[in-house]
């Protein structure tokens, strides 16, 4: 059964990061109302670290912040939380006591600047935009497919990947939410292949086969690669490769449309988050009505790159897993990441497998 309380967990495998704020509170609750509560303070170990002890079984629990609960469970996605130790806490800065209070007040000038004109909410965005992206069947399932599908199809990605200068695993990521990696693979619509291509794009491409392994993942990346350079070059990375999936899946004018609506709506058309919000607009009459390319299902495209963001992040880290067990074998991925070129309020919880 799942802990409620400490009270439940007394006389079971717990460590905590040596020297956290997760040690004293422990502590402050032993001294205060379970004396027999016992754990080890780990000081070579870090929360992921030992989220991931925990899902390999080899302690019971720890005790993690909950926004480092929620990236790390993409990986482990059995890990479950049990129950928080603390009310929900604000990240601060912390600068010591001086009579010199240049230091804290430029922080605070800083941190004010960037709250307002959304570079914070982008940097939350890149670190936690889609962490919620999948769900415990949806992971386990595509973790599956990693080990069972993708092999097949992994060179194909690769090679393409080298041509376009786009990170394989992007474009495998795109595969999988594109047919789960099914080369058979046909939507209602009339889209097919491993990258679901439309009969107009293949056109467009030189594809006579859109079923080909070969041709639909070199002709997909082709694609992606042409709407990324199409995308004007004051939008950044990663900014510009999650508009050129969302043109992917919607349409590049579509996409114009969108941004076109941030502008209109005070945003900025060059931001992600931005343009994320317009697409739903799309849809409803009083917006498409203003745009050049009509209605538009503008949430699909927000569901659509969300989680191949998910998607390629996991890949990501299976690969790098994969990567550390071979010795000396090391993989090119491509040059392109979406990180490349262009450069809430956490509560402590215990997590148990």
């Amino acid at each position: 059964p799942r802990p409620r309380t400490l009270a439940d967990v007394v006389g079971r495998r717990i460590e905590v990061v040596a020297g956290s704020a997760h040690a004293e509170r422990l502590r402050e609750l032993r001294r205060t109302r379970y004396p027999r509560l016992r754990w080890v303070e780990r000081p070579d170990a870090d929360s992921g670290e030992l989220l991931q002890r925990v899902w390999e079984g080899e302690i019971d629990f720890t005790v993690a912040d909950s926004n480092e609960f929620s990236v790390v469970r993409r990986y482990y996605p059995e890990l479950r939380a049990a129950f928080d130790l603390s009310e929900p806490q604000a990240i601060a800065w912390a600068f010591p006591r001086r009579r010199d209070a240049s230091l804290r007040d430029a922080a605070a000038a800083f941190f004010e600047r960037i709250r307002a004109n959304g570079t914070l909410a982008q940097i939350e965005d890149r670190h936690f935009g889609h962490v919620n992206g999948l769900d415990y069947v949806g992971t386990r399932t595509y973790m599956r497919h990693v080990r069972t599908r993708l092999p097949r199809w992994r060179a194909l990605y690769e090679e393409a990947g080298r041509v376009v200068g786009i990170d394989w695993r992007l474009l495998a990521a795109i595969g999988y939410q594109e047919s789960h990696w099914n080369a058979r693979a046909r939507s209602p619509t009339g889209v097919r292949g491993l990258m679901m291509l439309t009969r107009a794009t293949a056109r467009q491409l030189g594809i006579r086969n859109r079923i080909d392994p070969r041709a639909s993942i070199m002709g997909g990346a082709r694609y992606l690669r042409q709407l990324i350079d199409r995308i004007p070059p004051e939008v950044p990375y990663p900014d510009r490769v999650w508009m050129a999936l969302a043109a992917y899946n919607v349409g590049f004018g579509h996409l114009e449309d969108a941004r076109m609506l941030a502008r209109m709506r005070g945003g900025d058309p060059n931001r992600w988050i931005d343009v994320r919000d317009a697409l739903p607009l799309l849809a409803q009459r009083k917006w498409y009505r203003k745009t050049r390319h009509g209605y538009a299902r503008g949430w699909e495209p927000v569901r659509y790159v969300e989680n191949i963001r998910a998607y390629y992040d996991l890949l990501v880290w299976l690969m790098e897993r994969e990567r550390l067990r071979l010795p000396k074998s090391v993989v090119e991925t491509g040059s392109l990441s979406p990180q490349q070129e262009s450069d809430g309020a956490p509560s402590s919880r215990a997590a148990a497998g």
